[in-house]
């Protein structure tokens, strides 16, 4: 068989390792039953659902039906400037407080855009500091440390 569409085949493959990955992993937590669900009844049942959503989609791409769609190449870069905004996040948060190490967040991963620009990165951290704020410390009472420590 020809895959026909291999981006749905390779998102296929990556749902069914997902689904599997946490269906097996939930397994080590109480299953329990529908009526009296344990911790691990809701992510195994997710898992496996996920699974069959993947192995539907991979399947489907080998359908005749489908156009010929090629898997593009992975630009590494980009990957490289996300993975590091979020890198940077994490590390940042307790010394530097959700409003810098979110503009850091903001502004880094952008760079990652080939279509990068400082106004749009800043426009975009500022709606975002103000609406995670809003939602998390306001809205939910989260104990984030706000500003940099040394403030």
């Amino acid at each position: 068989m020809k895959i026909r569409n291999q981006k749905d085949f390779v998102s296929g493959l990556m749902y069914i390792g997902l689904g599997s990955f946490f269906a097996i992993l939930a397994r080590g937590y109480q299953m329990g039953t529908a009526a009296k669900m344990g911790s691990g009844y809701f992510p195994f049942w997710l898992g496996v659902l996920l699974a069959t959503i993947g192995a539907y989609v991979a399947f489907r791409s080998l359908a005749i039906s489908q156009e010929d769609v090629k898997l593009a190449k992975v630009d590494i870069p980009s990957v490289l400037w996300v993975t590091g905004s979020t890198l940077v996040f994490a590390i940042c948060l307790p010394i530097l407080g959700l409003v810098t190490s979110l503009f850091l967040l903001v502004v880094i991963s952008a760079m990652a855009s080939h279509e990068f620009s400082w106004k749009g990165s800043i426009i975009n951290a500022v709606f975002l500091i103000g609406f995670t704020y809003a939602a998390f410390v306001w809205g939910l009472k989260l104990q984030f440390p706000v500003w940099p420590t040394f403030i």
